[in-house]
């Protein structure tokens, strides 16, 4: 736990480091603001991210399990007794690390109070450092996960005001859901206290997720069956601030679009990082096609999830 005592300054040199001796990759983005809702939202796009090195694994082989054994100049820290902190091997932001689970547990699975604990502790870490840190979770097939071993995201803000020049003010916008029904997707929004116990955590989330299978039955979304009491039965992305905890049931992971030639592209695959106000692209005609007509990203954001009360009146 002495390690947390200067946290950004630990990841910012343990980035560093491993950027210095190629164990980790970092892809640089070109950045537009678009509005939606009223909301400033990032667009991000990274060509060389679409070119990212794939597995040579044999087809059908155990896939790898990048937090088992994680790489040594990778790893950042243990966080005991139950969890560790390593570095994203394939950054679009600086200082992108992720909070892993020591022992294999499912990322389908609900969160417990250790992990919520755990993720707290390090977003309190930067606030007393005078800074501040967004955190997502994705869980679920339609979520945007792509690793089946339980994990949480961390993007430090600053890195991600990283290329914004003038133009409308940027920041986290899950801060702004809790006061807002204006989004087109429905989400649940609650109010995180000072020094919040693990236990309240725990159970703000328990309560956000119980209301978000709730209205997945009332509005005829499939929910899967689940094999195991721990299973979530929905697919959704976990937002978390200092101030908020935001949590979105998704129903698809993105969208195809029409690009500016009526030409068919995508899909636009959202993640979590879609409550912190970033949207991620691969391709020039995706960039492009969004850049300049802002209503394809709320186009695309209503259809993620289930439709806001507001959308279907």
């Amino acid at each position: 736990m002495a390690t947390l005592k200067a946290l950004p300054a630990l990841i910012r040199e343990s980035f560093k480091r491993a950027q210095d001796s190629g164990d980790l990759t970092f892809y640089p983005t070109q950045v537009a603001i678009l509005t939606c809702s009223g909301f400033p939202f990032q667009l991000r796009f990274s060509p060389a991210l679409a070119n990212k090195p794939k597995s040579n694994k044999p087809k059908g082989s155990k896939p790898v399990d990048p937090f088992e054994n994680p790489a040594k100049g990778l790893f950042i820290s243990d966080l005991q007794p139950s969890h560790y902190l390593v570095l994203n091997k394939f950054p679009v932001t600086h200082d992108h690390f992720i909070l892993a689970t020591r022992e294999f547990k499912e990322q389908t699975d609900l969160l417990e109070k250790d992990d919520l604990a755990a993720a707290y502790q390090c977003l309190k870490n930067y606030r007393e450092n005078g800074e501040e840190l967004f955190g997502f979770f994705n869980s679920g097939e339609h979520s945007g996960a792509s690793q089946p071993h339980r994990h949480i995201q961390f993007l430090p803000v600053d890195s991600m005001r990283t290329g914004i020049q003038g133009g409308p003010t940027w920041s986290i916008l899950a801060d702004k859901l809790i006061d807002s029904n204006d989004f087109p997707f429905t989400y649940f929004a609650s109010q995180v206290p000072n020094n919040a116990t693990p236990s309240q955590l725990h159970s703000l989330y328990l309560e956000m997720h119980a209301k978000a299978c709730q209205i997945g039955r009332l509005n005829h979304t499939t929910l899967h069956k689940t094999t195991r009491k721990e299973e979530s039965p929905i697919s959704y992305n976990l937002g978390l601030t200092n101030h908020v905890m935001v949590l979105c049931p998704r129903t698809s992971e993105g969208p195809k679009i029409s690009s500016a030639t009526g030409e068919i592209i995508g899909p636009i695959a959202l993640n979590g990082t879609i409550l912190g106000g970033t949207l991620l692209v691969k391709n020039e005609e995706e960039w492009q096609a969004l850049r300049n007509d802002e209503s394809k990203l709320m186009d695309i954001l209503d259809t993620i999830g289930i439709p806001s009360a507001k959308n279907e009146t």
